[in-house]
């Protein structure tokens, strides 16, 4: 992307003196810019303290508001103790029930609905299994149990500690499994933040082998991930969107890895121009004005391809939008102010022991990449047709993939309590194991939509719950499991059945309800979005190249790449790690990353190939501009992949999934696609990659 040309100044001998006059401007600058983000430090990191006080996870925060299931809940919110929740509580013994258990967990019910505000004069409704080894109740929340009791989940569970020995007992139901995946998020940022920093510090040592040089580029980014997120707070108090705990994770690793890539490619420049110039101060002038307009255009595809998530229905996809805007503005500015400022004050002495001396050259005709780029131009045709073949074939991975990623199965490595209990329900319990279902309708409407509600096929009980002057609460319980092909099919003739009757009067929801609209939502926005981001990037690839051919075989190279890493980590997710699906949303956010970020490499080399083939034709620019930028561009594509790859870490299979596919992604379009592929399609098709451009003719 950073045009990395130099103007070589040789050294006059003629006797004139050809130092660089000062200038007091130049000398105070720096300095002057550190002072300004000292002090920029200071308010946003009070405002980055915040964000947390505006990230949502409710299912509400990620389903669209036109879906019937976000409708259900803002109709619960009416009803007599608004929305509610439900605590599923099962008793195990494994070797069957003993004498004294049915008394300890009737005195647990009790105990529980006395926590809670609950009827405690109704006989408890416990629910024995037909093999004699388990014993389960329910528990319903409202709206004002739940704010009183933040910690219902945890509460319960530790209420229920006093127990028979040997006897089991588990808290699940959709408010527990909540509960879990909120206590996951609140140490995610943290977690994050600190092992990503540790990752780019590691790589940044072994980029610059210098024992001060990698420090600068991390405090840089560190002052860019405090500011992207004091920037979001700010935004969110403007304008109204969502910030979900994986958009902020997001945050992180976007800020950290694209910051560190722009730093990568400033530095490289930086250090070419100390060669020319014996002042750093215009070294770096020097660096900003050669590779500032890639850097901007680079910044300017990501951030478009994220804007392009506002077209998206689903609030949680749609709010990552201006979120990774943010973190890749934040970056930017501070990549082409803070840290030119920080490496010019350092002076030379900062690249010790390699220290770029005034008047050397840095040699690319021996490089690795030199060789390469020979080996390429003489077998052009196989060095793009076999690659592209392979990743053709690992496409093919994305063909009977498996499906949506069950709720029960989102966490990593830790099986927390709600989900263990939930699959003993499913196998002590199999004819009672649906997950409760929630109808509303209009009160004068409500018997007939009850009707309805029981003569539809696969459903096992229903009764009127509460009602308030606008709605009625009919609850519903499926025969089949939780998110199965018989409860998804359930919930459409449900859906279908009511709505003959009462029309749009009448909403199904819950939790299945909330994940299959959830699902269906996903797929709306990637057949609107993914063709919306191919077009934008194809925009400024043209505006950018000045040409038409070169936009089109680069964007596709992108996609295949993408298809090619979508297919086998599909192959990866299902077999080495065992998942039990893709989570819907994962293949979007990938093709984003991946198109946007991979399209910034070829940005980087592309460039650089234009402006060495502008004087030495299309062919031996190729070759050069791959010499000049091979080694800067993989280190920076080396260490994006590895930021994203990060997100493995985490016990959540979504971030799991979107951090292996966009490294993997990443390092098949670094290695592979721009440094093999893309050369050998500009130097088969010559000037002719530059149409419809004046290169094209003059070349």
């Amino acid at each position: 992307m950073i045009a990395m040309t130099s103007e070589v100044r040789a050294p006059d001998h003629s006797g004139a003196d050809t130092r660089p006059k000062r200038s007091r401007t130049k000398t105070v600058l720096p300095w002057l810019m550190l002072a300004v983000w000292i002090g920029l430090v200071v308010g946003g990191y009070s405002l980055a303290g915040k964000l947390d006080s505006v990230t949502r996870d409710g299912q509400a925060d990620y389903l669209p508001a036109s879906a019937q299931s976000t409708k259900v809940l803002q109709a619960e919110a009416e009803l007599p103790g608004g929305e509610n929740g439900l605590l599923v509580v099962v008793y195990e013994r494994p070797d069957g029930l003993q004498p004294g258990d049915r008394e300890a967990v009737v005195r647990g019910q009790t105990e529980l609905a006395e926590l809670f505000g609950n009827d405690t004069d109704a006989p408890p409704q416990i629910v024995d299994s037909e093999d004699g080894t388990a014993l389960m109740y329910t528990l319903p929340l409202d709206r004002e149990a739940i704010d009183e009791k933040a910690g219902a989940t945890a509460e319960a569970r530790d209420l229920l500690a006093d127990r028979p020995d040997g006897l089991n007992a588990y808290v699940t139901g959709p408010t527990a499994l909540g509960a879990d995946m909120d206590e996951i998020f609140d140490a995610v940022d943290s977690t994050l933040l600190l092992a990503t920093a540790v990752v780019v510090a590691v790589l940044l040592i072994l980029t610059y082998r210098s024992p001060l040089l990698w420090l600068v580029p991390l405090t840089a980014v560190g002052v860019a991930a405090i500011m992207a997120m004091g920037v979001v707070y700010a935004l969110t108090q403007i304008f109204d969107f969502t910030v979900t705990s994986m958009s902020s994770a997001l945050l992180i690793v976007l800020v950290f890895g694209a910051g560190t890539d722009y730093a990568l490619l400033l530095v490289s420049r930086y250090r070419e121009e100390l060669h020319h110039y014996e002042r750093p101060i215009d070294a770096m002038l020097a660096a900003l004005r050669g590779a500032g307009p890639a850097v901007l255009a680079s910044a300017a595809t990501v951030v478009a391809g994220l804007l392009c998530l506002l077209a998206a229905d689903l609030n949680s996809t749609s709010g990552l939008g201006p979120v990774g805007a943010a973190g890749i503005g934040s970056a930017l500015l501070v990549m082409l102010t803070l840290f030119p400022a920080l490496l010019v004050v350092l002076g030379r002495r900062v690249f010790w022991p390699f220290v770029p001396r005034l008047g050397g050259e840095a040699h690319t005709s021996r490089s690795g990449w030199a060789r390469l780029g020979e080996l390429v131009a003489r077998r052009r045709v196989v060095s793009w047709a076999v690659p592209l073949v392979v990743l053709g074939g690992l496409a093919l991975g994305t063909v009977g993939a498996s499906g949506s990623l069950p709720q029960l199965d989102q966490f990593a490595r830790s099986t927390p309590d709600s989900v263990t209990g939930a699959k003993l329900i499913e196998a002590r319990y199999p004819d009672q194991s649906g997950q409760p279902l929630t109808v509303v309708s209009r009160p004068d409407q409500s018997r007939e939509v009850l009707a309805a509600v029981e003569s539809t096929p696969g459903v096992a009980k229903a009764e009127i719950g509460r009602a308030s002057d606008d709605w009625v609460e009919i609850s519903v319980i499926p025969v089949d499991s939780p998110e199965s092909a018989g409860e998804t099919a359930t919930i459409k003739r449900l859906r279908e059945h009511v709505h003959q009757v009462a029309g749009e009067a009448v909403l199904v929801g819950g939790p299945s309800a909330e994940r299959l609209d959830e699902a269906e939502t996903n797929k709306g926005d990637r057949n609107l979005v993914m063709p919306l981001i191919l077009l934008v990037v194809l925009a400024i690839l043209g505006l950018l190249l000045r040409a038409i051919v070169a936009p089109l075989v680069l964007v596709a190279t992108v996609v295949v790449s993408f298809f090619g890493a979508l297919g086998l980590c599909n192959l990866l997710f299902d077999q080495a790690f065992g998942f039990a699906g893709l989570e819907p949303s994962v293949p979007l956010i990938g093709f984003l990353f991946l198109v946007a970020l991979g399209i910034d490499y070829n940005i980087f080399l592309m460039t650089r190939v234009r402006e060495e083939a502008a004087r030495h034709g299309t062919v031996d620019g190729t070759k050069r501009g791959l010499a000049v930028t091979g080694g800067v561009i993989t280190s920076a594509g080396v260490v994006l992949a590895a930021t994203f790859a990060v997100l493995a870490t985490l016990p959540l299979v979504m971030l799991v999934e979107i951090g292996i596919l966009v490294a993997v992604g990443v390092l098949i379009d670094t290695l592979l696609v721009r440094s093999i592929v893309v050369p050998a399609l500009t130097m088969s098709l010559g000037s002719r990659i530059w149409w419809p451009s004046k290169l094209w003719r003059a070349t």
